[in-house]
């Protein structure tokens, strides 16, 4: 009984006790509106611009994430599904997303 996603553990109290190693993640409930965000708080001073609210599957996000770094020419990231792209790019990416059918909002300062 050699599974990747639980171990068994023993306990002296309980006998055997199996534990996920990684618990099923849900995309966060959304409203229709995708929010850009200039985030520079836990990052060193640095910006990056963070897409939340798209209604898409992990492996949309990723795609969606490197169309942004292409145009934008940086880097970036998909985490808890919020894409993460590096610098200010904001507007560029405002751009791309309305081209795509999706709606908009600039969030934050």
């Amino acid at each position: 009984m050699n599974n990747k996603d639980s171990r068994t553990v023993y306990s002296t109290d309980s006998g055997r006790i199996t534990y996920r190693d990684k618990p099923e993640k849900k995309p966060p409930a959304m409203d229709g509106i995708v929010r850009l965000r200039l985030e520079t708080k836990g990052r060193k001073g640095k910006g990056v611009t963070t897409v939340s609210g798209l209604s898409a599957d992990e492996n949309e996000l990723k795609a969606t994430c490197r169309q942004l770094k292409q145009i934008c020419s940086c880097g970036g990231s998909v985490k808890d599904y919020v894409i993460e792209i590096q610098g200010d790019h904001r507007q560029a990416i405002k751009a791309a997303l309305e081209k795509n059918g999706y709606t908009v909002k600039l969030a934050g300062g």
